[in-house]
């Protein structure tokens, strides 16, 4: 059983026991979250296509802790200009254990 879920503006398939990475959260550490934007329900072969959402049904997960992804650099260069400029970020991620898909 698999389910396609938007999560902070983006889409995840999500399964019973398996970890995702979104974009941080506001939870805490330990938190329960709860997802009502559940977009497709696929329940061993019996598909469930929402207009635009499926109705009822909820994806039940837990906030695992917060992490950083990995380094993003950003170069610019102007040729024969001797500009050169680099920088980077980590991007702030939420590790979340998904333990439920509800019809």
């Amino acid at each position: 059983m698999y389910a396609i879920v938007e999560i902070a503006g983006q889409q995840f398939k999500v399964e019973k026991d398996k970890y995702i990475y979104t974009h941080r959260l506001d939870q805490e550490e330990g938190a329960g979250v709860e997802f009502d934007s559940v977009l497709l329900l696929d329940d061993e072969g019996t598909v469930d296509v929402g207009g635009p959402l499926v109705s009822g049904a909820k994806v039940k997960g837990k906030v695992l802790e917060h992490v950083k992804g990995d380094k993003v650099l950003v170069f610019k260069k102007k040729r024969r200009k001797g500009y050169k400029k680099i920088q980077g970020h980590r991007q702030q991620f939420t590790k979340v254990l998904i333990e439920d898909i509800l019809k």
